[in-house]
């Protein structure tokens, strides 16, 4: 035992002890075994150090938790979060889109305007293509029944030749009070990054080929419907006529029917409806004149690419240029 010297005290300070905290020990095991070394190292002497009370174990196990739950919410909102992104940036292109849709024309005339310019072209039409131009070559002793493949092909480039510069001189005569016009009306110009419009346009084409059928799988053509000049014309393999039915659909048509349903109609429509449905009501417009059931939804089809295309460009070329191959690749077909 330690024996400890008295006078050690009487000749200091009193000793002021640290405080101990009190001496905790482990439950005894309930069973009786001899005090061993190991037994001993269990019991516990907590000298200067400080506790923690349950107070404040309490809040680092809640702080935890909140870090973990953090953890866990952050692991299961990523997937959301990535499709929240991806909605973000669909939207953002969408907008961009629509900003160069939706930037409307000045329209400087009326719906008066605008009927009178419907009425007078279709009535032309109608009177260059079955009137005025049978006429003449009956009166030049032409009959179109007797007509050779060439004499058909070269009598239907010249009706849509005529007919082409009668609408032209229609939207001359009746837009003259209004002009100078803005400078994105009738617009045509090599300029511009309109390129990618045009190829995005034609990758169109197959989904325009299936309506197709489609649509003669809606109506199917009766057994009574007549070959038209072309296909005739395509099954007789006469070149010079085949030459000139692929003029008359690739340069010929598109240019002016552009220049009618997409240089005035569509933008002239925007001064009382939005951007779209000026686009849907003149590509109905565009596959009604054709004038043919068995190709509606095609045509409807068409005409809502070619708007699209020229509403986003100002420029009437690139839509002239997608209808001009969307008619060779119906020419190439025929030949098949």
């Amino acid at each position: 035992m330690l024996r400890l010297n008295p006078n050690c005290f009487l000749s200091q300070r009193p000793l002021v002890l640290p405080c101990f905290s009190p001496i905790r020990a482990s439950p005894p095991s309930q069973a009786h075994f001899p005090v061993t070394q190991v037994s001993i190292k269990r019991w516990k002497i907590s000298c200067f150090r400080r506790e923690e009370s349950p107070l404040e174990i309490s809040k680092h196990e809640s702080v935890d938790d909140i870090l973990h739950e953090d953890f866990l919410e952050s692991e299961f909102t990523k997937p959301c979060t990535s499709k929240r992104d991806l909605v973000t940036n669909l939207r953002k292109a969408a907008d961009v889109i629509r900003g160069t849709i939706d930037k409307p024309w000045a329209v400087p005339w009326t719906v008066t305007t605008i009927l009178q310019v419907t009425l007078l072209w279709m009535t032309a039409f109608w009177f260059v293509g079955f009137w005025l131009v049978p006429t003449g070559a009956w009166m030049m002793g032409f009959n179109k029944a007797t007509l050779t493949f060439r004499g058909q092909a070269f009598l239907s480039l010249l009706t849509d030749v005529m007919e082409g510069f009668a609408g032209a001189a229609i939207l001359y005569h009746c837009l003259s009070r209004f002009r100078p016009l803005p400078s994105e009306w009738f617009r045509f110009s090599l300029k511009g990054n309109w390129h990618l419009d045009v190829v995005v346009g034609c990758l169109m084409i197959p989904l325009i080929n299936r309506l197709s059928q489609f649509n003669l799988d809606l109506l199917p053509m009766l057994p009574s419907t007549s070959v038209s000049s072309i296909e005739q014309s395509i099954i007789a393999k006469d070149p010079v006529a085949m030459t000139v039915y692929a003029v008359l659909l690739m340069v010929c048509s598109p240019l002016w029917e552009e220049l009618v349903f997409r240089g005035f109609l569509l933008p002239s429509l925007t001064r009382y409806l939005p951007i779209w449905g000026s686009i849907l009501v003149s590509s109905v417009a565009f596959a009604v004149v054709h004038g043919n059931i068995y190709r509606v939804l095609p045509l409807l089809f068409i005409g809502l690419v070619s708007g699209v295309i020229y509403t986003r460009c100002k420029n009437l070329l690139p839509s002239i240029l997608f209808h001009s191959l969307w008619n060779f690749f119906v020419f190439m077909d025929l030949m098949k």
